[in-house]
């Protein structure tokens, strides 16, 4: 590793990265690759792999903690604090302002055209991401299996989505075999489990304390809090990354409890694959818009505001968490031959949860009438020409995104 740079000049590489960070997960990982590892030479290509690695191991945004990792490993806490926060605070912001505009344009036809023309990206978005993923967690007969297991779960029963991926973890730890990942160049070893438990409860307060606060506040049953609470859960249990959180989301959000509409969850995805940072940040819009519709005692854009920010702070606070406390013990972690299992099995969970929502938003937008009624044409035709530019991959997702909704707003005005 050369020379560790000086903390304002890494805050500024931090906060250039949080505001170009587009392109989803993948997108966000090279960035980081090449903007620490190529350019600046602050860790090792091996250091960057074995954290990468480490961090698709955890629950959350795994480019969000691989971030809050490189922060850590070149400054200490302070910088891990400072590369992660930047790593989503630019987004939150700028996908506020969308909500907002979202909210108050409901009056522009126009603009709700525009609204309407993204949903068939966002179907190829997700079922795209379906795809990719599938073909790097469903690898075996067996995992085929659980995969199909775990979509008739989903489509078929209640059980809970935590009771299914802690299901399928257990069995994956006992039945699938994974080999141990390849020697990679040493990390820090862990400090003393006095520091170690010392970290979990500091942040753990952190966390869970202005989450206390709030329902004290508001009581139990205010929408800031119940979003608080709810993405709280999701921020444990969300493996695989941001799909399979919203897919979490989406089966309580816009299905059990009516917070939204399918439909407004697709714009949200939407809205969210425009900007910068981890797409988990499209959560945001989820507790915006709640929280906007049914605000309370309080004004409806201060509660919205309110559920924006509770929702940023139970998401994301846990990925520091994650990074602080185990990082240094992620050598031994990840060549666990029984959490490799469990993670593989998980992986197939998390494949089946992303298949359940693109057959979910598919049937709101090709069957607007329900499966009795006529099917709508266009928006399968744009869905499937979206799809096909994804998978050539020579168009990127906001061309896409931007070019389907500028024919909703076209198809509007003739």
């Amino acid at each position: 590793m050369k020379e560790v740079p000086s903390f304002s000049e890494a805050l500024r590489v931090w906060l250039k990265i949080g505001c170009l960070g587009f392109g989803g997960p993948s997108g966000q990982i090279a960035l980081l690759h090449s903007e620490i590892v190529e350019k600046r030479g602050w860790v090792s290509e091996g250091e960057f792999m074995q954290a990468l690695q480490f961090c698709m191991l955890l629950p959350g945004p795994e480019a969000q903690q691989l971030a809050t990792y490189l922060g850590w490993r070149i400054h200490g806490i302070r910088g891990g604090i400072v590369a992660g926060g930047l790593f989503f605070l630019p987004a939150a912001f700028l996908l506020w302002l969308l909500s907002l505009l979202y909210v108050k344009g409901h009056d522009v036809p126009l603009l709700m055209a525009f609204f309407a023309g993204l949903k068939p990206a966002v179907v190829a978005i997700v079922a795209a991401a379906c795809w990719r993923i599938g073909t790097r967690t469903v690898t075996t007969v067996r995992l085929s299996v659980m995969a199909l297991t775990a979509l008739a779960l989903f489509s078929f029963t209640h059980v809970p989505y935590p009771m299914i991926v802690l299901g399928f973890g257990i069995i994956g730890s006992i039945f699938v075999s994974r080999p141990s990942p390849s020697p990679a160049s040493p990390l820090p070893s862990g400090g003393s489990w006095k520091e170690f438990f010392l970290i979990v409860l500091s942040i753990l307060a952190l966390w869970v304390v202005p989450i206390i606060a709030l329902v004290l506040w508001l009581g139990s049953q205010a929408l800031p809090v119940k979003v608080a609470l709810f993405f709280a859960k999701v921020a444990v249990v969300s493996f695989g990354g941001a799909y399979a959180a919203l897919s979490y989301v989406s089966l309580h959000a816009a299905g059990d409890w009516g917070w939204l509409t399918s439909g407004q969850m697709m714009d949200g995805l939407g809205l969210a694959e425009t900007t910068p940072g981890p797409l988990l940040i499209a959560l945001q819009f989820v507790a915006f818009l709640a929280a906007y519709n049914a605000p309370g005692i309080l004004p409806p854009l201060f509660a919205a505001t309110l559920a924006s920010i509770t929702a940023c702070w139970a998401l994301f606070v846990p990925s520091f968490l994650w990074i602080f406390s185990l990082a240094p013990h992620m050598d031994r972690l990840g060549r666990n031959p029984y959490i490799a299992g469990a993670l593989a099995a998980i992986g197939a969970v998390v494949t089946a949860v992303i298949a359940h929502l693109a057959i979910w938003f598919a049937g709101d937008l090709f069957f607007p009438d329900g499966t009795t009624g006529s099917i709508d044409i266009v928006p399968i035709l744009m869905a499937f020409a979206a799809f096909l530019a994804l998978q050539c991959k020579r168009i990127g997702i906001i061309p896409v995104i931007l070019l389907s909704g500028v024919i909703g707003m076209v198809m509007k005005i003739i």
